[in-house]
């Protein structure tokens, strides 16, 4: 129902006058500091990549108005539109402003892994996390740590500099469920939810490890590291019900995402039209599908998985690839610089749990009757080949 009052609304108002209001935990956007891309782009250049990557089927409608010299970007309340002036053409084009380089070779590319979610006592908490008798806990949030371990070293031994988002399981964030109530109860009233004792637990704890958790992370990358990518590494899963009886299922496949395809409902959030702009503009999409074309054709070749396809709205197949998809995500939306957000391999498949009782090891060892690497250096040998054959290593 919220989704058709936001679409009512955007029908009858103009952008300078659309109500505003802000996601969770974030802070209202400085619009001066767009400034800096004035005549940077071309209008042809700003609306293929709005109407065709961020904001497809008329998201953006009522969001952003497009003229022949610039766009209009719904601001502030009470407040007048931002105003971007475009290029007059591709040869006059302002420098793009941006802390990240493209083109470079892999020796000496600027890589920061975030290894996705929490291990450790917040794996529960966060419900990455099932175990089946007395076996070993399947935890994401060690898993994808372990593998940026590994993939740190190999890219590092290539000449790469690389630098860990998190290397443990300690949260990034300082803050903490208890600390979060209020928002949480906000949260649960803008969502036209009830606030009572359980929801609000629940809300709190959300709001810990996956809001406030990525929005530290991306002030650690955007203000710290500045990297030229981030790999943001996960594993998949399907449901699996109770965790401490989990369900173990035949599917299994791999898919990568890119920042794009909002929602004309996330749009409505001024905080994530600001973070579209951002990402439009210092033209993330071009690194980010290219990158991602050269790992999804080498993790398909290293892990044999076929590619996940989403049946919903929320993602577009994108980048010329089966296993490449856009997504208005907090992660890929809020790092500033391309992101390659990874989803291999699904936790509570019948091999893959397999492959986790096994835990790391070298060479080869028979799993479900064949030899298989250990599923952390597989993953590994996948990006790396990928980064090597999109960068070269000289």
């Amino acid at each position: 129902m919220q989704i058709f009052r936001i679409l009512f609304l955007v029908a009858l108002c103009p952008v300078a006058a659309f109500a505003q209001k802000l996601t969770p935990l974030a802070t209202r956007p400085d619009w001066a500091s767009l400034d800096k891309f004035q005549r940077t782009i071309t209008r042809e250049e700003f609306t293929r990549l709005l109407t065709g990557i961020y904001a497809p089927n008329g998201a953006w409608r009522g969001f952003f108005e497009i003229d022949n010299t610039g766009v209009s970007v719904a601001a502030s309340p009470g407040r007048p539109p931002f105003r971007l002036e475009f290029a007059p053409d591709a040869a006059s084009s302002e420098p793009v402003p941006r802390y990240w380089q493209s083109g470079r070779s892999l020796r000496g590319l600027r890589i920061a892994l975030d290894p996705g979610h929490l291990g450790g006592e917040w794996a529960r908490m966060e419900e990455r996390w099932f175990q089946i008798g007395n076996n070993r806990p399947v935890t994401e949030g060690d898993m994808t740590l372990q593998v940026a371990r590994l993939l740190k070293a190999e890219l590092e031994r290539r000449g790469a500099s690389v630098v860990l988002t998190r290397d443990s399981s300690k949260p990034s964030t300082s803050l903490r469920p208890e600390k979060l109530r209020g928002a949480a109860a906000a949260s649960l009233r803008d969502q036209g939810r009830s606030v009572n004792p359980a929801s609000l637990k629940s809300e709190s704890e959300k709001l810990f490890y996956r809001t406030g958790e990525i929005r530290a992370r991306a002030k650690k990358v955007n203000s710290r590291i500045k990297p030229d990518l981030v790999l943001a590494l996960h594993f998949n899963a399907e449901g699996w019900g109770d965790p401490g009886h989990p369900t173990l299922v035949g599917a299994n496949h791999l898919h990568l995402l890119v920042s794009g395809c909002y929602s004309a409902g996330e749009l409505a959030y001024e905080d994530q039209r600001y973070d579209l702009m951002v990402k439009l503009l210092n033209r993330s999409y071009g690194e980010e599908a290219a990158v991602s074309r050269a790992v999804a054709a080498s993790m398909a070749r290293a892990t044999g998985l076929p590619p996940y396809t989403y049946t919903s709205g929320t993602a577009l197949n994108v980048g010329g690839s089966p296993y490449i998809w856009a997504r208005n995500l907090l992660a890929n939306r809020l790092f500033e610089c391309p992101v390659v957000y990874l989803e291999p391999y699904v936790m509570n498949n019948r091999e893959v749990h397999a492959r986790v009782q096994a835990g790391d090891y070298k060479g080869r060892r028979t799993i479900g009757g064949a030899p298989r690497e250990s599923i952390y250096r597989e993953y590994v040998r996948g990006v790396v080949d990928g980064l090597a054959a999109h960068y070269g290593e000289n």
